[in-house]
């Protein structure tokens, strides 16, 4: 990535040089930017840090996700920026499988891309040829056919992977189901357990870590689940701020596991840049 010169930031923010943000919940809820959420994005590109973005959800391809923030007024994003769960699933895959191997994929349109273009060759069913694998994600058309074809491809041998087990995620106005809920289905039907890509699987930060792009002691992972965002960063000894505008609340704080408490908490973005946040502490670094 290209180095800028780095200047000093307010508040909390100035002890870091990279920043890995989730996105549902965090940067925005369904079509509408969180508050001071871009602001505080583009302050931090201003002052030469690095800005990264690491979500669970599937249901896009990395330049989609790039192209949404520009539009929500982010203009720096790049696909390169960005780790999603279905790229994830890819780099597994590729090394998992020779090029070509068919897929049967329980996912939306970005997942069946980027599949296809780490050259997996996408099944629309399940019939005389039986995949490699059946890979799934976020799904908003699932049906009952669809289970159906994956508890066949699962019980004839397909390996089973899932690119997260999100049990929701935050829209709008409410929470909905996540691929976790499809997960589930699939899981049950076929009485097997998935292997999970995404968060809290410390194995989805490792490209960004093999390439020297953060140092995991001069990083702020922000995440707005205890279980996942949190999660990860505690495996990878990487500080870790959860900001309380999407999944995970403050009760949720009072009965978690160690495993699962952040450095920080966040009422939003905004308190990165201030002093305040020193009173929101739950644990020291």
């Amino acid at each position: 990535m290209q180095e800028r010169v780095r200047e000093e930031l307010p508040g909390l923010a100035n002890r870091f040089e990279a920043f890995v943000f989730d996105l549902d919940g965090v940067v925005y809820r369904g079509a509408r930017p969180l508050p001071h959420a871009m602001e505080v994005l583009n302050l931090l590109h201003e002052r030469g840090r690095q800005v990264y973005f690491l979500t669970n959800n599937s249901g896009a391809t990395r330049e989609q996700y790039a192209e949404r923030l520009q539009a929500m007024g982010y203009p720096h994003a790049r696909p390169e920026q960005f780790i999603t769960s279905g790229w994830a699933t890819a780099l597994y895959l590729r090394r998992a499988f020779e090029e070509g191997a068919p897929l049967f994929v329980v996912g939306e349109p970005g997942l069946k891309q980027e599949l296809a273009s780490a050259g997996f060759a996408i099944l629309e069913r399940v019939e005389s040829e039986l995949p490699a694998a059946v890979v799934v994600g976020i799904d908003r058309a699932f049906s009952y056919e669809r289970l159906a074809q994956a508890q066949h491809a699962i019980l004839n041998g397909a390996r089973f992977i899932a690119t997260n087990t999100d049990a929701t995620y935050p829209a709008e106005d409410r929470l909905l189901p996540g691929a976790g809920s499809i997960v589930a289905a699939i899981a049950t039907a076929a009485g097997r357990t998935p292997i999970v890509i995404g968060k809290p699987n410390p194995q989805i930060l490792q490209p960004f870590i093999e390439r020297g792009w953060i140092n995991p002691e001069r990083t702020l992972l922000v995440g707005d689940r205890l279980d996942t965002d949190i999660a990860l960063a505690n495996l990878l000894h990487i500080p870790c701020a959860l900001v309380l505008t999407g999944v995970s609340t403050r009760d949720d704080l009072a009965c978690a596991p160690l495993e699962h408490l952040p450095q920080w908490a966040l009422n939003d973005l905004s308190e990165l840049l201030g002093d305040a946040v020193e009173n929101l502490l739950i644990h020291a670094p």
